[in-house]
């Protein structure tokens, strides 16, 4: 009989953590694999497995997911769509995605809840702050789908607030290309320059593309920073829950 193959341990794991309480935002396209298949299992496999242990370190931990991976509202409106319905239906997509990482996590032995804006009890709890923290309390992961519920909002105005309501200390923005924050874009400017620290203020007067504007105040107004690092690094996660430098910091 062929003996099961183990990911090798985090040295991480079990470490004690600077914050108690986080948000991870990760882009619908992390969940994609390199044949651009929508969803690929190693990759909820890698990020729920560097969820585990981050959870392990006692941090209490929700994530908020996008749905680049499978639409856009407003690459739909450009096609002609209308804007609110091409919104809401990236809003029921962040729900196959939430799902998708739920039975990810409760694979190798997460307790997760997937908490959506929008109503759909068949698959999800409706979100209600105060489910949320407790469920938090308890050790569970808690996966926040359908974004703020609303159209013309992001999922990273959502992320923001989110984690203002739930009281996370910080926000990790796991970034599957780029280790952190650029002053132009890397994508298109091959000498743009790596920001180890920016304030929220500069990021939204140097139109730095770290989240959208309205998220970005929010998290200004409330003093709530962001850490930007490369997810592909299994250990960046882990280096920001110990303090250490890895990616951008975005603060006040």
């Amino acid at each position: 009989m062929q003996e099961a193959v183990h990911e090798p341990r985090s040295p991480y794991a079990g470490q004690p953590a600077v914050f108690d309480r986080v948000l991870l935002k990760l882009s619908g396209q992390a969940l994609q694999g390199e044949d651009r298949h929508s969803i690929d299992p190693e990759k909820i496999d890698a990020i729920a497995r560097q969820i585990e242990t981050a959870a392990s370190r006692s941090v209490e931990i929700a994530v908020v997911v996008g749905a680049g991976n499978i639409f856009r509202g407003v690459a739909g409106s450009a096609r002609g769509m209308d804007r609110a319905t091409g919104d809401y239906m990236g809003m029921i997509a962040t729900v196959l995605n939430a799902l998708a990482l739920q039975d990810g996590m409760e694979k190798i032995g997460l307790e997760t809840r997937v908490l959506s804006a929008i109503h759909m009890q068949e698959v999800a709890e409706p979100y209600i702050r105060r489910r949320a923290i407790r469920h938090l309390e308890k050790k569970r992961v808690v996966v926040f789908a359908a974004g703020t519920g609303n159209p013309f909002f992001t999922t990273d105005t959502a992320a923001a607030l989110r984690a203002l309501e739930i009281g996370a200390s910080a926000i990790l923005m796991a970034k599957r290309k780029y280790d952190g924050v650029y002053d132009s874009d890397p994508e298109t400017n091959p000498d743009a320059v790596f920001l180890p620290e920016v304030t929220h203020l500069e990021a939204i007067e140097r139109g730095l593309k770290v989240m959208d504007t309205t998220a970005l105040s929010l998290c200004m107004d409330n003093h709530l920073p962001l850490y930007v690092f490369n997810m592909t690094d299994p250990e960046n996660i882990q280096r920001v829950l110990s303090g250490e430098k890895a990616g951008t910091i975005v603060k006040s």
